[in-house]
């Protein structure tokens, strides 16, 4: 299993950015997938959720409004479209599964936000 986050960047604080990750070696369309983050010094979180058997999402509070969760099954690839980003979302973002496979975290993608 392997997932590769991309889109990551450097951005000011209001701009956007869309998160990619490609799953390999495992199909998304029955699996709850989820993006994650971290910061240094933390662990990683969850961010958003998307379950796979009535396309429901969760988000945290923090991003509620400002982050949307998607896939593609087709390309078995799932998305974060962030918006309205601020200093506090820095950290490399990671996608999983829901709950977590320690076996399949990617190397995640960077993002920046700068005030």
């Amino acid at each position: 299993v392997q997932m590769v986050e991309s889109g990551g960047g450097m951005v000011q604080a209001g701009g956007s950015l869309r998160l990619s990750c490609a799953a390999s070696g495992l199909t998304i369309w029955y699996l709850t997938m989820a993006w994650y983050r971290q910061t240094p010094g933390q662990g990683r979180t969850l961010v958003a959720r998307l379950r796979w058997m009535d396309n429901s999402t969760f988000y945290i509070d923090s991003v509620k409004g400002r982050f949307t969760i998607t896939k593609d099954n087709a390309r078995n690839t799932i998305y974060l479209q962030m918006t309205s980003l601020k200093p506090e979302d820095t950290a490399i973002y990671y996608c999983n599964e829901d709950p977590p496979d320690a076996g399949d975290w990617g190397r995640g993608t960077q993002v920046t936000v700068s005030s």
